[in-house]
C-alpha cells in the first residue's frame, strides 16, 4: 500500500500547479482592469509581483512537499528546509521590492501616468539608492537567519571597509562624483553638455554610480568615469533660455553713403521679428572700418532654443539684411585690394 506522505507530497505538488494556474488566470484579469485606469502604483505592483509570486508558489509548495518527505526520511538535507523556506521568502520579498522600485524609477514621468514634469535624473538616483538599501538589509536578514552575526558581520565590513577604501579610491571618487551629480543637478539625463576643459560633447544617455554615458553627435558612446565632473567646467546647452545671433556684415566703401540707413533698417527689421527676443540684448552697430569693407555687426537672441528651428530663423534673417542691403543700391563686400601707383618725375624714359 502506498504510503500516506507520498501522497500528501503528491497533493501539495498538485495543489501548487493549481494555484500556480489560479494566480495566471487573476493576473490576467487584474491587468484588462489596471488598462482602464492611468494609477503607476497598480500597475507597479501588477507587474512587480507577477513573477515573484509564480515562482513563491513553486519553491514554497516543493519545500513543503520536501518537508513532508523528511518526516519520514532520515536523510540530513531535509533539516534545511525551514532554513531554505525562511531564505526563499526574504529573497522573493526583496525580488518584489526591487522589481517595484525599478517600474517606478523608468515609469514616473511617464506622461500615461502623470502630466507634471519629473526629473529623471532624480528618479535614477532615488531609485538606485533604494534598491541598494532593500539589497543590503535582504543580505542581512539572510545571514541573520542562516545564523550568522549581523554585528560580527558589520564590524568585519567596518575594518575591511577601511582596506578596500585605499584599494579602491578610483572607484570611490566615482561613487561620490556621482552623489554630487544627483545632489547638485548640473545636468540630467537628456541634455546636451560639453566641457571647455576637455574634448567632451554630446547627449547623456545614464549617469551611474562610476561613470556617465554620453552620446557624442557622432553617435559614438562616451564614457567619462564621475570623480572628473569635480574638477570640470560643463557648460549645458540644454538649459538655454535663448539662442544668440553674432554675426558681422560688411559692406563696400563706395556705400558708406547708405551704411546708416542699412543699420537702421536692419535693427528695425530685428525689432519687429516674431521670432526674435526683443527682451533681450538687440544691437545693430557700425564697428569697423575694415580692410576692404564697412563692417556692422548684429547681435540679438532667438526665442527659440532648439537647433534646427535657430538655424532656420537665423538663415531668414541674413537673407533680409542681404535684401535690406540690396535696396539701398549697396553689396556686401568682398576682399580686395586696390594698388596705386605714383608717375616717376623723372622718368628718362618719358
Amino acid at each position: 500500500m502506498l504510503n500516506t506522505w507520498v501522497l500528501e507530497a503528491f497533493i501539495i505538488v498538485f495543489g501548487a500547479a493549481l494555484l500556480h494556474l489560479v494566480a495566471r488566470i487573476m493576473f490576467k484579469r487584474l491587468e484588462k482592469r489596471f488598462e482602464l485606469t492611468k494609477n503607476l502604483y497598480d500597475d507597479a505592483f501588477l507587474e512587480s509581483s507577477r513573477k515573484p509570486i509564480a515562482y513563491g508558489i513553486w519553491i514554497l509548495g516543493v519545500l513543503w512537499a520536501a518537508q513532508v518527505v523528511g518526516g519520514n526520511s532520515p536523510a540530513d538535507i531535509f533539516k534545511y528546509v525551514d532554513d531554505l523556506r525562511e531564505v526563499s521568502v526574504i529573497w522573493l520579498l526583496a525580488w518584489f521590492a526591487v522589481r517595484f522600485i525599478k517600474f517606478l524609477e523608468n515609469h514616473v514621468g511617464d506622461t500615461n501616468y502623470t502630466e507634471a514634469p519629473v526629473d529623471q535624473t532624480t528618479a535614477f538616483a532615488v531609485g538606485k539608492l533604494l534598491r541598494v538599501a532593500v539589497s543590503i538589509t535582504a543580505v542581512l536578514m539572510v545571514l541573520q537567519g542562516l545564523g550568522f552575526s549581523v554585528s560580527g558581520v558589520l564590524a568585519f565590513g567596518g575594518i575591511g571597509g577601511i582596506a578596500v577604501g585605499f584599494a579602491a579610491r578610483d572607484l570611490l571618487a566615482n561613487f561620490f562624483g556621482a552623489l554630487m551629480i544627483f545632489l547638485d543637478r548640473p545636468f540630467s539625463v537628456g541634455d546636451w553638455i560639453r566641457s571647455p576643459d576637455r574634448d567632451i560633447e554630446g547627449t547623456v544617455e545614464e549617469i551611474g554610480w562610476r561613470q556617465t554615458r554620453i552620446r557624442t553627435f557622432d553617435e559614438r558612446p562616451l564614457y567619462v568615469p564621475n570623480a572628473i565632473f569635480n574638477s570640470l567646467s560643463v557648460e549645458n546647452p540644454s538649459r538655454m533660455r535663448n539662442r544668440r545671433i553674432y554675426e558681422t556684415v560688411g559692406v563696400r566703401y563706395a556705400d558708406i553713403a547708405a551704411l546708416k540707413a542699412i543699420v537702421s533698417d536692419v535693427e528695425k527689421m530685428l525689432r519687429t521679428h516674431s521670432d526674435i527676443d526683443s527682451g533681450r540684448t538687440l544691437m545693430v552697430n557700425f564697428v569697423e572700418f575694415g580692410p576692404s569693407s564697412l563692417d556692422f555687426f548684429i547681435y540679438t537672441f532667438t526665442r527659440t532654443t532648439i537647433w534646427e528651428e535657430y538655424h532656420e530663423i537665423k538663415q531668414d534673417i541674413l537673407f533680409k539684411v542681404s535684401d535690406i542691403i540690396a535696396s539701398h543700391n549697396a553689396e556686401v563686400a568682398f576682399p580686395t585690394q586696390t594698388i596705386h601707383v605714383e608717375e616717376a618725375l623723372n622718368d628718362p624714359l618719358n
